[in-house]
């Protein structure tokens, strides 16, 4: 889907062959539910192409999984856009849990794996300690302004200072989200850390008390003005 994509296995029986198993999963997410190619499987069934009877596996479970997410986030999670689905929202965060899945099932303990910034970490870094994550400053994309350390944990952030208004509020689509830059969430999984997080944003500043009231998770949100809000279990990751 166009986004840079990083693996690190510190186990040492890691071999090629294991990194490339997880890239030819990405590869295959990608034909299947990228919006961006005509083939794709969510492009025909967007094209009235593909009846839902022939739908995938995968593609069922994306479906029912995006439905569960809008009805658990009062309807801010919302992939029909103008008449067509977009589940894009959900996917990346699923397809790193897929390439961390293949990693924890080939028996490795001790990995890190990221897509654009969100990521699943599992066990420790190469120096045997809690993996070492940085926070960007949305308004400075060269300084960090928080380092938390993780383990087996996933993490995901929602924001405009990279793409762009990107995320929406389904319940007013022309409000431009400006009230926040910035929101970051730490979670079990990161299926479910990206898919609140981009939920949350759109919730605007009510966003970082939806996280807030979820049993597991934590988030870090920063606003239009440069200031930083934190849910009451966050400082458990951060690095002084």
């Amino acid at each position: 889907m166009g986004m840079p994509v990083t693996i690190e296995v510190v186990d040492s029986h890691a071999t090629l062959q294991d990194f490339e198993q997880v890239f030819d999963c990405f590869v295959a997410i990608d034909e299947r539910f990228s919006t961006y190619k005509e083939s794709s499987e969510i492009s025909l069934i967007n094209n009235g192409a593909l009846p839902e009877e022939e739908w995938s596996n995968d593609m069922k479970e994306i479906m029912v999984a995006c439905e569960k997410t809008k009805l658990e986030t009062h309807g801010f999670f919302d992939i029909a856009h103008n008449g067509l689905l977009d589940p894009s929202g959900y996917v990346k965060g699923w397809a790193i849990q897929q390439g961390a899945t293949l990693l924890q099932k080939a028996g490795f303990q001790n990995y890190y794996v990221e897509i654009a910034g969100d990521l699943q970490v599992a066990g420790y870094n190469s120096e045997g300690q809690p993996w070492v994550i940085g926070i960007r400053n949305p308004f400075n994309g060269e300084e960090v302004i928080k380092r938390v350390a993780l383990e087996n944990k996933g993490m995901a952030t929602s924001g405009t200072y990279i793409r762009g208004q990107h995320v929406y509020n389904p319940h007013n689509a022309s409000e431009k989200l400006t009230d926040i830059v910035s929101l970051t969430v730490i979670g079990p999984a990161i299926v479910d850390a990206d898919r609140y997080a981009t939920a949350a944003f759109a919730m605007g500043a009510e966003g970082i008390s939806f996280i807030a009231s979820l049993p597991d998770f934590e988030g870090y949100q920063i606003d239009a003005k440069k200031m930083a809000t934190f849910t009451p279990g966050f400082n458990q990751y951060v690095l002084s």
